[in-house]
């Protein structure tokens, strides 16, 4: 089984892709059915993955048996691990929030779109391959599609669009900067690159980091980082609450492409190269903090609002990554696992409150009373400081960790200053949206809102109270993500056990 494991992930949402296609017939009862339960069953196997991994082991599967860097490798380390159970935990947590709406019944082939997603997310985190992590990332452009506009809408047209064609100019960078690697070094494996990289001669040298740097272009895009943002707030305020909620562990794709791929390829064996993207991911970081702190205060709607609340999660996961330090690292690998949590419950809680409003809908403006108002309103309360990162939640103890890693950096006073202020007006911005929403009330108009099923408010109730889970599992959770940061820093155990593993065995 073990043998399996970095290849039983991609398996298992693309062979319940294929089943759903043929349950059509059997009515969405049947889809629902077979969607919930190899959904639960790749939460399970991600559980048993992410445990078999902290072991400290490299699972490395051979497609076609063809031994790296000729074949196609996947592999499965500790971050890998991490990432898969994030994407299953919130991918049922969402599925099953979109069933209690009903909103597979507002268009065809909902699950089967949802499955391709999860298939596109696991391989994105799983290839060890850089032309097969650009084939994820169009699978991962296809069915994100597909689930952005589902239901229809003029506003979801609009932001999918603007999402799909950023997105394609990605890809066609990413294949400039595919191809440029591909003609300097012969290899796309990326262990083999990071193995070829100290060996660049000094004429090449200039085109590999022009093929670096256009990579960390694309996976920009991917992350929504700095200037290349502006798709996700349209994107993730228009689409429908499950799909944001989902989406929440999308740009941490472009996140951990950055962790992986220059990481790997970049490390202190590179010469020359060694930590080229450090510095410009730092910096392109602190301004997208602020940007998307300026972002949330000038908000018009909840869910617009949190689209940036993502967008300053990002930023932030970014400054520690341009840290660059062994210490900094685990307390991002914190924080994404706080923010991707809280963020989509923020989604689920902003379409609880949007019900709730009626044909007010999530617009920061005075309402009626809505339906339970102080039950909710403690609810956003609850998540308000999680997201801000004020004591005693999760968010809190994640930036304090960060803010401790950067003690010995050069920009330390930037870097306090970028998080320190953006955190300021994150506060000032959920404050002043939760006295409008709670407290603003128009006692003359009509209430027209409805509440959410019971079993939809339960999924979103639920995401919540994993942030003071978090808490209280700190030092746990710290462990993991120490463990996780020692093993990216010693890459070079990554390369060998890539290019060391025979073809004969097939997987290790």
């Amino acid at each position: 089984m073990t043998s399996q494991l970095a290849f039983l992930p991609i398996l298992l949402p693309l062979v319940a892709g294929f089943l759903l296609l043929f349950a059509r017939r059997g009515g969405l009862r049947l889809q629902r059915a077979i969607s919930l339960a190899l959904t639960a069953a790749l939460l399970l196997l991600t559980i048993f993955t992410l445990q078999s991994a902290t072991e400290g082991d490299y699972h490395v599967y051979l497609l076609g048996n063809w031994s790296a860097p000729f074949g196609i490798v996947l592999v499965l380390d500790q971050l890998a691990a991490l990432m898969l159970l994030l994407t299953a935990l919130l991918a049922l947590f969402a599925l099953i929030y979109a069933i209690g709406q009903r909103l597979d019944e507002k268009g065809q082939h909902f699950h089967v779109l949802y499955q391709l997603q999860l298939f596109g997310l696991n391989g994105a985190f799983l290839t060890g391959d850089l032309f097969n992590l650009f084939v994820f990332f169009e699978v991962l452009l296809l069915a994100s599609y597909g689930l952005l506009l589902h239901g229809g809408g003029r506003f979801r047209t609009k932001g999918g669009l603007h999402y799909v064609v950023i997105n394609l100019v990605g890809s066609a960078l990413f294949l400039f900067a595919v191809g440029t690697l591909y003609g300097i070094l012969g290899t796309l494996n990326i262990a083999d690159l990071a193995h070829k990289m100290g060996s660049v001669s000094t004429d090449d040298q200039g085109i590999v980091s022009a093929a670096a740097l256009l990579l960390l272009v694309v996976f920009g895009i991917k992350a929504a980082i700095f200037p290349l943002y502006l798709w996700l707030p349209g994107a993730y305020a228009h689409t429908s609450a499950a799909v944001a909620a989902l989406f929440a562990i999308m740009t941490k794709v472009g996140i951990y492409a950055i962790i992986r791929v220059h990481g790997t390829l970049f490390n202190e064996q590179a010469g020359f190269l060694t930590d080229l993207h450090t510095d410009i991911v730092l910096v392109l970081g602190m301004i997208t903090l602020l940007l998307a702190a300026l972002g949330v205060t000038a908000a018009r709607a909840l869910k617009e609002q949190v689209a940036y609340l993502i967008l300053a999660s990002v930023a932030t996961l970014l400054i520690g990554i341009g840290i660059n330090t062994e210490q900094a690292l685990s307390a991002s690998l914190y924080y994404l696992i706080h923010s991707t949590l809280i963020g989509a419950a923020l989604f689920l809680l902003a379409d609880v409150i949007a019900e709730a409003r009626g044909s007010y809908a999530d617009r920061l403006r005075s309402a009626p009373a809505m339906p339970s108002a102080i039950f909710i309103g403690s609810l956003f309360l609850f998540a308000a400081v999680a997201i801000a990162g004020m004591p005693p939640l999760s968010g809190f103890f994640g930036k304090v960790l960060l803010l401790d890693a950067a003690l010995a950096h050069e920009y330390v006073l930037w870097i306090y200053l970028a998080i320190l202020l953006s955190s300021l007006l994150l506060v000032i911005a959920m404050a002043r949206s939760g006295s409008i929403l709670f407290y603003q009330i128009d006692s003359e108009g009509d209430h027209d809102g409805q509440q959410v099923s019971k079993t939809g408010f339960s999924m979103m109730l639920l995401l919540l109270m994993l942030s003071p889970v978090l808490v209280i599992l700190a030092g746990p959770v710290t462990q993991l993500t120490e463990s996780i940061a020692s093993q990216l820093n010693n890459s070079g155990d990554y390369i060998n056990a890539v290019l060391s593993q025979p073809a004969s065995m097939g997987a290790q």
